[in-house]
C-alpha cells in the first residue's frame, strides 16, 4: 500500500515541479548566467565583426505576354504598317523566368563583368573584398579560365615606388615575379595573366600612389562555376498569376557587384531576345538583298540593249495597230515573267530547304500562294521556339523531341505546299504561253525592227518592276528590324535593400542571449541528472512519504559529537527541540521506547541518539540511552566512557545479571543515564534474538521515562529488524550529501512490510552555507555547527567503501 503510495507521489512530483525550488535552485547560480551571458554575447559581437554581410537586391521587370498583355505587342503595329510576318514570336512569362535564370545567360553576364575575378585587402581585419575598388585589375580571359585544373591565387604586393611583387598559386604550382611598372604580362602553363592599373575613380588607390606596402590577393575561378552559383543564387518570381511583371532577386554580399549582375543580366536578355526575334527578318534581307542584285544585273543588261537597239535603228514610234497588238501580247507577257518569277522563288525556296534543316525560310519575300506563305511563318514560329527552348535544356528534352517531331511534319508540309504551288504555276505559264503566241501572230506583220524594240522595252519595263518590288520590300524589313523593342521592360531598376538578410543582428544577439541562459541551465541540470544522493527536504518528500520529522544542519568539527546543551538557545538546540517535539507527538501514551538506525554507516546515527537523548533529558525526564550496535559500540566514544567491557551484552549474555547496575549515569546531564554496547559478542544477531532483550527492555521502561536504542545500520546487517520488536518507534537518519536516492528503496520497503514500527525519518548533516535547502530559522551563526568529516567519520567495517549505484 506504502508502495503504491510512494509511485504515485513520485508522478505526482515529476508532474508538478515546485516553481519555487526551481527557481531558487538556478538562482543561486547566478555568477553563471552572468558571465554566460557576457561571453556569449561577446562572441557574438565578434562573429559580426568578422562576418561579411549578405545583402538582398531586386529590380521589378515587365515581360511581354501575348496572354496576359504585358506591354505592346510588335506584330500587330507591324501589322497596321503592312509589315506583318517578319516577326515571330510568342512569348510566355514562365518560358522567360527559365530564360533568365539560365546558366548560359549567367554564364555571359559573369564574362562581360570579369566577376571570375575577387579581389580581397590583406591589410584589412578582417579581410576585406574590393569590388571595382581594387588599384590594380587582374585579367585572364574567360576562355583560358574555363580550362584551369582550380582556383589561381594571385597575391600582389604593391611597393611605394610603384613596382609590384606577383606570386601565382594554381593547386601545387608557384609562379613569382616582379614588376617594376603597370601594364605588365605573366605567362604561365595555365594561360596569360595581365595587369592594369585600375582608372576608375572608385578605385582606393592606384599603384604608383600608395604611402605603404598593400597586400591585395585576386582569386581567379572558372566562369562556369561562377554562373552556376550565380544562377542557383538568383530569386525570380512573378508579382501575381494574372500579370506579367516579375521580381528579380539576387543576395550578395556587394550592393554595387549585385546591381551590376542584375542589369548586365536583363540588358543581355533583351539582346539576346531581340537576336531572337529578328532572325527571320535577317534571313529575308540576305534572299532580297540577293536577288537585287541578279534583277539590277539583268536590268542593266537591258536598258543597255535598248539603248543600243535605238541608236542602230532610229526607232521613235510604233504603229497603231501594232501598237494595240503589241500592248495585249505586253500584257501576257508581263504576267508570264510575274509568273516565271513566282516559280523562281518558289524553286530557290526548295533548294534552300535542302541544306537547312534547322533554319528558318525566308519570309514575305514576294510569294503570292497565300497557303506557301502561310506554312513558311508557322514553320518559322516553330524554329523560332525552338531555338528559344535550347537555351535552357537539351535536345534530349522531351518537349524539344516533340518540337522536332512537329518541325519535320511541318517541313514536309511546306515542301507539299511548294511542291504544289509551282504544279499551279506551271500550268499557268502553259495558259499564258498560248495567249501569248494568239498575239504574236497578229504582229508578225509588224516590222521586225519595231517589233524587236518593243521586245526589248518590254523586258526592260518587267525587269525594272520587279526591281522596284524588291527595294521595296527591303525597305519594310529594314523597317522592321528597327521598329523591335525590348523584351523585358525595366519597372523598378536594381536597388539594394537598406539592412543586411544575413546575418541579422537582433538574432544574433538575441541566440546569443538564450545560449547564454541556456548553458549554465543545460549544466546545472546535467549536475543535477549525475546527482545520485540527497541534498534536503525536498529530495526525501520525494523520495517517500513517510514523516521528515527533524531537519539538522552541518556543525563545526570543533564542537564535538554533543552539539546540546542546557540553557544554550543555538541552531543547534533548537533543531533537537523541534524533533523531540515531533517525536512526542508520534508516541502514544505508555510508548517511550524509541530506535534510532540508518541504512550505512557514517549517517551520524549515533549523534542523534545521543543529543536526542540530551535534548529529552533537559525535559526533566529520566532517559537512558542504549548502545545496541553491539557489533561496534559507538556511545563509549561520543560519552567518553572508558570502561568499554560493561555493556547490555552482559546482560544479554547472562539474563541473571542486574541489568540496572550496568547503567552509568551521565555527566552532562542528571537524568540523562547509559547503558553502552559492552564487549563485542562473537554471536550478536542470536543475542538480539533471545528474550533477554525483551526483558532488559521492560527493565528499563519501568525505570526511565524514555527509552533510546542507538542500532546498528539496516542495510548491512539484520541487527536492528530484531530489535523492531521491542520499540514503539523507529527513527531513520539519512545524511544530505552522503546519502544515496536509491536507499529509499529500502526505507519504502521497511515501512511497506512494517518491519520498523512506526518509522520516520530525519535528514542530518545540511550545509546551510551552499545556500540549497531553502530557508532554516534559528539561532547563532550558520557556519559553525556539527560536522563529521574525516575524524567522525561512523565505519563499521562492515563491508566496502559507500558509494551510490547509478
Amino acid at each position: 500500500m506504502i508502495e503504491e503510495k510512494n509511485k504515485k507521489r513520485v508522478e505526482q512530483s515529476e508532474e508538478q515541479v515546485n516553481i519555487q525550488e526551481l527557481l531558487f535552485r538556478y538562482l543561486i547560480h547566478w555568477p553563471w548566467f552572468v558571465a554566460s551571458v557576457i561571453i556569449c554575447l561577446a562572441v557574438a559581437w565578434g562573429y559580426l565583426r568578422l562576418i561579411t554581410p549578405v545583402y538582398n537586391i531586386s529590380a521589378t521587370v515587365l515581360i511581354k505576354d501575348e496572354k496576359k498583355g504585358g506591354g505592346a505587342n510588335m506584330s500587330s503595329e507591324l501589322e497596321r504598317m503592312g509589315l506583318d510576318g517578319f516577326v515571330s514570336s510568342s512569348n510566355n512569362v514562365d518560358n522567360e523566368i527559365e530564360v533568365l535564370r539560365s546558366k548560359s545567360l549567367a554564364g555571359e553576364v559573369v564574362n562581360r563583368l570579369g566577376l571570375f575575378v575577387t579581389y580581397m585587402d590583406e591589410d584589412e581585419f578582417p579581410v576585406r573584398e574590393l569590388y571595382r575598388t581594387s588599384p590594380v585589375l587582374v585579367s585572364l580571359t574567360p576562355q583560358e579560365a574555363d580550362k584551369l585544373p582550380g582556383r589561381m591565387e594571385v597575391s600582389m604586393v604593391l611597393q611605394p615606388a610603384g613596382a609590384m611583387d606577383v606570386q601565382i598559386t594554381v593547386g601545387e604550382k608557384e609562379y613569382r615575379k616582379r614588376f617594376e611598372n603597370l601594364p605588365a604580362v605573366f605567362p604561365t602553363d595555365e594561360g596569360t595573366v595581365a595587369f592594369f592599373a585600375n582608372n576608375d575613380t572608385t578605385a582606393s588607390v592606384r599603384p604608383e600612389n600608395v604611402a605603404k606596402e598593400r597586400h591585395i590577393t585576386a582569386f581567379i575561378n572558372r566562369p562556369v562555376s561562377v554562373a552556376k552559383g550565380y544562377a542557383s543564387s538568383l530569386s525570380i518570381a512573378p508579382t501575381s498569376k494574372t500579370t506579367s511583371v516579375v521580381v528579380i532577386s539576387l543576395k550578395n554580399s556587394s550592393t554595387r557587384r549585385g546591381m551590376d549582375f542584375i542589369n548586365k543580366l536583363l540588358e543581355m536578355y533583351n539582346i539576346n531576345a531581340n537576336n531572337a526575334k529578328n532572325e527571320v527578318a535577317q534571313k529575308t534581307a540576305e534572299f532580297i538583298d540577293e536577288r537585287i542584285g541578279i534583277i539590277s544585273k539583268e536590268l542593266g543588261s537591258t536598258e543597255q540593249d535598248l539603248e543600243n537597239f535605238k541608236r542602230s535603228a532610229g526607232i521613235t514610234d510604233l504603229s497603231s495597230e501594232a501598237q494595240i497588238a503589241l500592248t495585249g501580247n505586253a500584257e501576257y507577257e508581263k504576267k508570264r515573267v510575274e509568273n516565271q518569277t513566282q516559280i523562281n522563288l518558289v524553286m530557290d525556296l526548295q533548294r534552300y530547304m535542302k541544306g537547312n534543316e534547322y533554319e528558318v525560310l525566308p519570309s514575305n519575300i514576294g510569294l503570292q500562294d497565300a497557303a506557301s506563305a502561310d506554312a513558311i511563318n508557322r514553320y518559322n514560329q516553330m524554329q523560332v521556339e525552338r531555338k528559344r527552348l535550347l537555351r535552357t535544356s537539351t535536345e534530349n528534352n522531351p518537349t524539344i523531341v516533340n518540337l522536332d517531331t512537329s518541325i519535320r511534319a511541318m517541313r514536309s508540309n511546306v515542301q507539299a505546299t511548294l511542291d504544289a504551288t509551282l504544279k499551279g504555276l506551271q500550268i499557268t505559264k502553259d495558259d499564258l504561253a498560248r495567249e501569248a503566241n494568239r498575239y504574236s501572230r497578229r504582229i508578225n506583220d509588224a516590222p521586225t525592227q519595231e517589233r524587236q524594240f518593243v521586245s526589248i522595252a518590254r523586258q526592260q519595263e518587267i525587269k525594272a518592276g520587279l526591281y522596284l518590288m524588291l527595294l521595296q520590300k527591303r525597305e519594310e524589313n529594314a523597317i522592321t528590324l528597327a521598329a523591335t523593342a525590348n523584351n523585358a521592360k525595366i519597372i523598378d531598376e536594381a536597388l539594394a535593400d537598406n539592412n543586411p538578410v544575413s546575418p541579422k543582428r537582433m538574432m544574433i544577439y538575441l541566440a546569443a542571449l538564450v545560449f547564454g541562459v541556456g548553458i549554465p541551465v543545460g549544466i546545472i541540470y546535467l549536475i543535477g541528472l549525475t546527482k545520485f544522493k540527497i541534498e534536503g527536504r525536498a529530495d526525501v518528500e520525494k523520495l517517500t512519504l513517510l514523516p521528515v520529522v527533524g531537519d539538522i544542519p552541518l556543525a563545526d568539527e570543533k564542537t564535538g559529537s554533543i552539539a546540546v546543551f542546557e540553557n544554550k538557545n543555538n541552531l543547534m538546540s533548537e533543531t533537537f527541540r523541534n524533533i523531540r517535539t515531533n517525536l512526542q507527538f508520534m508516541l502514544e501514551n505508555g510508548k517511550n521506547v524509541m530506535l534510532v538506525t540508518s541504512t550505512i554507516s557514517g549517517e551520524g546515527k549515533s549523534f542523534i541518539s545521543a543529543n536526542l537523548a540530551i535534548s529529552l533529558s533537559l525535559l526533566g525526564k529520566k532517559v537512558v540511552i542504549v548502545g545496541l550496535d553491539i557489533r561496534k559500540p559507538g556511545l563509549n566514544k561520543v560519552f567518553n566512557i572508558p570502561k568499554k567491557e560493561h555493556g547490555i551484552t552482559q546482560f544479554l549474555t547472562n539474563p541473571t545479571t542486574n541489568l540496572m547496575d550496568l547503567v552509568q549515569p551521565s555527566d552532562i546531564n542528571k537524568n540523562l543515564f547509559i547503558l553502552p554496547g559492552g564487549t563485542v559478542p562473537p554471536n550478536p544477531t542470536e543475542l538480539l534474538a533471545r528474550d533477554g532483550l525483551e526483558k532488559a527492555i521492560e527493565t528499563l521502561k519501568q525505570n526511565f521515562d524514555y527509552v533510546i536504542l542507538d542500532t546498528a545500520p539496516v542495510g548491512m546487517v539484520t541487527d536492528t529488524l530484531l530489535i523492531g520488536r521491542i520499540v514503539d518507534l523507529s527513527v531513520y537518519v539519512c545524511r544530505a550529501d552522503y546519502t544515496c536516492k536509491t536507499e529509499f528503496t529500502l526505507i519504502n520497503e521497511l515501512a511497506e512490510n512494517n518491519k520498523l514500527p512506526n518509522l520516520c525519518v530525519v535528514i542530518n548533516g545540511l550545509d546551510l552555507q551552499k545556500k540549497k535547502y531553502g530557508y532554516y530559522y534559528g539561532y547563532g551563526k550558520y557556519g559553525k555547527y556539527y560536522g563529521y568529516g574525516k575524524r567522525y567519520a561512523y565505519g563499521y567495517g562492515y563491508g566496502e567503501k559507500h558509494g551510490c549505484k547509478k
